[in-house]
C-alpha cells in the first residue's frame, strides 16, 4: 500500500479531517468539484490500514461508472485482489448478491433473473391486454412509473389493494384497476423468478424485516458502510442502510444536498437534511473548495443557491483563476437563442483555439435540443447529443414523420408499418405479416392491399378487416385534405385525426410530457419551416416540402463517419457528474426553467434552483446563461419572462445585458421590476404587429427603380430592424417594388437574408 503520509498529503485540512475520522457517524457535505470521490477513496484506504478486511467493508454507490473508478483508484493505493475483494457497488448490484445467498429466505430461486425496464414494460403491455383494458388510459409506461414509486416507498401490492385513498385517487385518474394490474404484474415476476430493480429494493428491506438473524448476520459482517450521494437515496435505500447501521453505527455518507435533483425518481432530500436525527453524535465534515472553477463560476453559483432554505450551509470557494463573468445574453426568441449559441462556439473555438468538446448546451427539456441542434448543423458544428436521441430520431418524432409521409405517399411501405398499428388500433404484427406476404405476391404495395383486402385475399376476421377499413379511410381523408391546406394547418390535423395528440397528452408521466413537448416542437419545426420559406420565396410551404428538409437532416445526422471532437448536447438532469470548460445554459425562462409544473410547490422551485445549481457548477472556465423573449410551446408562440433564478445570482459576478428591455435597470429589482420589463416588452410586441400590419398596406412610392430604391414601406437603407424569429439586423439594400419588394438585411447572429416586406413583421430600432 502506499505510503499513509503520501496520500494523506494530497488532501486539504477538511477532507483529511474527513478521511481520518472512523469512530463513528459522519456526515461528508460535499460542495461541487470539492473532491468527494478523493475523499472516498482514501477513507477506505485508511479504513483497510486500519485492519478492517476489505470484505468487511460496505461501500455503495448509485453508478457503476462511480463503483469502478473508486475500485481501480483502491487497487493502484492498495493492490489488485485487496480491491476486487470490497463489498462495492450499485445499491441494486450489492443487494442482488444478497438476496441471492439469501433467496430461500425471501422465497425466490437461488437463480433468480432481473427485468430490466423493457422487460418490466412488456409484462405490464401483456397483463393491460389480458384483462382486456384500454391502453389509451392504462398507459404501460403509466403504469410502469407508479409501480415503481409505489416499490420505493415500500407499499406492496397487497398494501396498495387495502388502502382507500389510493383507491379513490386511481379511479379520479381514470385508473380504477391500476391495484389489480399491480397485483398480476407481481404474480408473473414471481412465478417468472424474476425481480424488477425496484423488487429488489423491497426484498431486501422485506429480507432484514422479518429474518432478523439475517439482519444480525450483515450487521456483523459490515464492520463499516460508506454511501456516495446520499442525497439521491429514496425511502426503501435509506431504510435498508440505517438497519444495517443500527448497533454499529459506524457509517460515512457523502453528498451534496445542493444537488438534489432526482425527486422524480423517488429521491428525499430530507434524507441527509435529518442525517443527525438518526445519528444525534455524527460528526459533519463540510468540503468546500471548489478545485474544478473559476472564483467567478463559484461565487454565483453560491448566490443562486443561497435562496434555497431547505439546505445545509455551506461557503463554497475556489482558489482558481478569477475568470469571467457570467454571460446573459437574450434573444428575440428560441430559433435566434440557437444561432447566438451556435455562433458563441465557433468564435470561441476560433479565438480560444479550443477543442468542441470543451463545450456543452445545458437545456431543461429534450425539445429543446431541435432548435440547437438546426443551427450548430448550419454552422458545420459537429455535435452529439448525450443520453437521448438526435431530436429527429427519437421514437415519437420519427412517428410523427411517418405519419406525414404516408400521407404524401401512402404506398410508402416503411412508414406503414410503423404507424398502422399506432396508436393502438387493434391492427397486430401477424394481420402485418398477412398485408406483406400479399403485397409481394400480387406485387401491388402494402397501401393497395390494405385498400382493398378482400380482392387480394387477405384472409383476416371480420373485427380485423373493420379495423383495416377505418385505417384506410382515415389516411385517404387525410390525403384529400393534403392538396388543400398548408403544411402547417396539415400536420395539426394529421396529428389531432391520428389520435397521437390524444395519446400522448394523457400521460402524465415524466416519459409522457417529454413526447408530449417533443410533439409540439415538431409542430413548431413546421411552422418555422413555413414562415421562411414564406418570406424569403413568397411560397407557400407544403408537408412535401417539409418531410424533403428532414431527410436531409436524418440523412446527416447518421453520418457514418464518427467525430470524437464534438459539442455536446444534454439536460442538465443527464449532466450531473460531468464538467467542461465551456457551459451554454439554454433556456433560462420562467416556466421552463424552472419548469410550470414547480410554480405551485416551494419545494419543487428549490428542487429547480439545485437544478440550475448544477448546471453552473458543470462549468470550469466560462458559463453563459441564453434566454428567449418569445418561445414556441403548446402548439403557440409565448412571450417569456427571463427565468427567477437569474435575479437570485448576486449581479457582481454577471454580465448583464444593456438593454433595458431584456433585463430591468437592478436584477435587484425584484417581481416588480421583472413585471415591468414583461410589460414593455408586451406593447413593443403589439406595436410590432401593428406596424407590419400596416406596412403590408402601404404602396411602395411612385417613380422608384430598383437601382435608386433607398426607401421602402417606412425602411431606409441603412435602418437598424428587428424580426421576431431572427432578431437584430441592418438594411443594406431594397430589390424590387410593388408585391415584391424585398430587404437584404444583414442579422447579428443569421447572416444575410433577403426578405419579402410584405410578409416580413420588421420593426425600426
Amino acid at each position: 500500500m502506499e505510503n499513509k503520509q503520501t496520500y494523506l498529503e494530497q488532501l486539504n485540512v477538511q477532507q483529511k479531517e474527513a478521511v481520518l475520522y472512523n469512530d463513528g457517524p459522519s456526515l461528508v457535505v460535499a460542495g461541487a468539484g470539492s473532491g468527494k470521490t478523493r475523499v472516498l477513496t482514501y477513507k477506505i484506504a485508511c479504513l483497510l490500514e486500519q485492519g478492517i478486511p476489505p470484505y468487511n467493508i460496505l461501500a455503495l454507490t448509485f453508478t457503476n461508472k462511480a463503483a469502478r473508478e473508486m475500485k481501480s483508484r483502491i487497487a493502484a493505493l492498495t493492490d489488485e485482489r485487496t480491491a476486487q475483494w470490497l463489498w462495492m457497488g450499485t445499491f441494486h448490484s450489492v443487494f442482488y448478491r444478497i438476496l441471492r445467498y439469501e433467496s430461500e429466505a425471501v422465497g425466490y430461486p437461488h437463480d433468480f433473473t432481473i427485468y430490466d425496464t423493457a422487460d418490466s414494460k412488456s409484462l405490464i403491455r401483456s397483463i393491460i391486454k389480458e384483462m382486456q383494458l384500454d391502453d389509451k388510459a392504462y398507459r404501460p409506461g403509466l403504469i410502469q412509473g407508479r409501480i415503481s414509486n409505489a416499490k420505493n416507498a415500500l407499499i406492496t401490492s397487497r398494501a396498495y389493494a387495502r388502502n382507500g385513498e389510493y383507491m379513490q385517487y386511481d379511479a379520479k385518474i381514470h385508473i380504477p384497476l391500476f391495484s389489480e394490474i399491480y397485483t398480476r404484474y407481481q404474480a408473473h415476476c414471481f412465478q417468472a423468478g424474476a425481480m424488477d430493480f425496484d423488487e429488489l429494493l423491497v426484498q431486501t428491506n422485506v429480507l432484514f424485516r422479518d429474518h432478523p438473524d439475517v439482519l444480525e448476520k450483515y450487521r456483523n459482517k459490515f464492520m463499516f458502510v460508506l454511501v456516495d450521494e446520499y442525497q439521491d437515496t429514496n425511502f426503501a435505500q435509506h431504510l435498508i442502510v440505517t438497519r444495517l447501521c443500527e448497533t454499529r453505527r459506524r457509517i460515512c455518507v457523502v453528498g451534496d444536498d445542493a444537488q438534489s435533483i432526482y425527486s422524480f425518481r423517488g429521491a428525499n432530500i430530507d434524507n441527509m437534511l435529518r442525517f443527525k436525527d438518526n445519528y444525534p453524535e455524527c460528526r459533519i465534515f463540510k468540503l468546500e473548495q471548489n478545485y474544478r472553477s473559476t472564483q467567478n463560476i463559484v461565487n454565483a453559483a453560491n448566490s443562486l443557491i443561497s435562496k434555497n432554505k431547505g439546505q445545509i450551509r455551506k461557503t463554497v470557494y475556489s482558489q482558481n483563476e478569477p475568470g469571467s463573468k457570467i454571460s446573459v445574453l437574450p434573444s428575440y426568441s428560441d430559433y435566434e437563442e440557437g444561432h447566438i449559441i451556435a455562433s458563441l462556439i465557433v468564435d470561441t473555438y476560433r479565438r480560444e483555439r479550443c477543442a468542441y468538446a470543451d463545450f456543452a448546451v445545458l437545456y431543461r427539456t429534450n425539445a429543446q435540443s431541435r432548435v440547437i441542434e438546426d443551427a450548430l448543423r448550419g454552422r458545420g458544428i459537429a455535435y452529439k447529443v448525450y443520453g437521448s436521441q438526435s431530436f429527429y430520431q427519437r421514437k415519437e418524432v420519427k412517428d410523427i414523420i411517418a405519419y406525414f409521409r404516408m400521407v404524401v405517399n401512402p404506398h410508402d411501405e416503411e412508414a406503414l408499418k410503423r404507424i398502422i398499428n399506432f396508436p393502438a388500433r387493434g391492427i397486430g404484427n401477424t394481420t402485418v405479416g398477412k398485408l406483406l406476404v400479399a403485397a409481394s405476391m400480387y406485387r401491388v404495395s402494402a397501401w393497395t392491399v390494405v385498400c382493398s383486402p378482400a380482392k387480394y385475399g387477405l384472409s383476416v376476421n371480420e373485427g380485423t378487416l373493420r379495423k383495416l377499413c377505418d385505417f384506410s379511410r382515415m389516411i385517404s381523408d387525410l390525403i384529400e385534405e393534403n392538396g388543400t391546406l398548408p403544411a402547417v394547418d396539415m400536420a395539426e390535423l394529421i396529428v389531432k385525426r391520428s389520435g397521437i395528440m390524444t395519446e400522448f397528452f394523457q400521460d402524465r408521466s415524466v416519459e409522457g410530457i417529454s413526447r408530449q413537448e417533443n410533439l409540439q416542437e415538431v409542430l413548431k419545426a413546421i411552422a418555422e419551416f413555413s414562415n421562411n420559406r414564406r418570406e424569403e420565396t413568397a411560397e407557400q410551404a407544403s408537408l412535401t416540402d417539409f418531410l424533403v428538409e428532414v431527410s436531409l437532416i436524418t440523412d446527416q445526422d447518421q453520418d457514418a463517419g464518427e467525430h470524437v471532437d464534438k459539442v455536446t448536447l444534454m439536460t442538465v438532469h443527464a449532466a450531473k457528474g460531468l464538467e467542461f470548460d465551456h457551459i451554454i445554459i439554454a433556456g433560462m425562462e420562467e416556466n421552463l426553467f424552472p419548469s410550470s409544473m414547480s410554480m405551485e410547490d416551494e419545494s419543487a422551485v428549490e428542487e429547480e434552483r439545485r437544478l440550475c445549481y448544477v448546471a453552473i457548477t458543470r462549468a470550469k472556465k466560462n458559463c453563459t446563461i441564453t434566454y428567449a423573449r418569445s418561445r414556441f410551446r403548446n402548439g403557440k408562440t409565448n412571450i417569456c419572462a427571463p427565468s427567477r433564478f437569474l435575479y437570485d445570482i448576486d449581479p457582481q459576478f454577471m454580465d448583464l445585458p444593456d438593454e433595458q428591455t431584456y433585463m430591468p435597470s437592478s436584477v435587484n429589482g425584484g417581481i416588480h421590476g421583472r413585471t415591468a420589463t414583461i410589460e414593455r416588452y408586451s406593447m413593443q410586441n403589439t406595436q410590432r404587429i401593428q406596424t407590419g400590419s400596416r406596412m403590408q398596406r402601404l404602396q411602395t412610392p411612385a417613380g422608384q427603380t430598383k437601382e435608386n430604391i433607398r426607401t421602402l414601406h417606412g425602411f431606409s437603407v441603412g435602418d437598424d430592424v428587428s424580426h421576431d424569429r431572427f432578431g437584430r439586423g441592418k438594411i443594406l439594400s431594397f430589390e424590387n417594388a410593388g408585391a415584391d419588394a424585398r430587404a437584404i438585411i444583414m442579422f447579428e447572429h443569421l447572416g444575410k437574408k433577403s426578405l419579402l416586406l410584405k410578409y416580413a413583421q420588421l420593426t425600426k430600432k
